[in-house]
């Protein structure tokens, strides 16, 4: 039986953040590779810094009004019950907006719908 513990010579706790080089990279690589959905939600985690179950259950009208989409939005945190209100950049704007045009979404729909079943 093996004694040594589980996270021996790993390196735990915080992670790093992304560099800005790294964040353009893969915003370019997603935009070129025409992946919509998967741009906004990555454009909206980083001007939102939510956790990924509270961007899962966004809805359309949580950042649009009409065919709009607003530059600052406010969210109920799942975890905490805490309201956390963000601010949505040009260019997440512009990719959330895409986002509702090519899904035909409604305001009771959910922003980032599930990819099972679309591949």
């Amino acid at each position: 039986m093996n004694t040594l513990p589980w996270n021996k010579d790993r390196i735990i706790g915080q992670k790093r953040p992304l560099q800005i080089s790294h964040i353009w990279g893969i915003r370019i690589r997603l935009e070129l590779e025409g992946k919509t959905r998967d741009l906004a939600l990555f454009n909206m985690a980083l001007d939102s810094k939510l956790r990924g179950c509270d961007l899962v259950k966004l809805k359309v009208s949580d950042v649009a009004y009409g065919s709009s989409v607003s530059s600052r939005a406010t969210v109920l945190q799942q975890k905490t019950g805490n309201p956390v209100q963000f601010e949505l950049t040009k260019g997440t704007r512009e990719a959330v907006a895409a986002l509702i045009k090519l899904g035909n979404l409604h305001n009771k729909d959910y922003l980032f719908q599930s990819r099972v079943g679309s591949c």
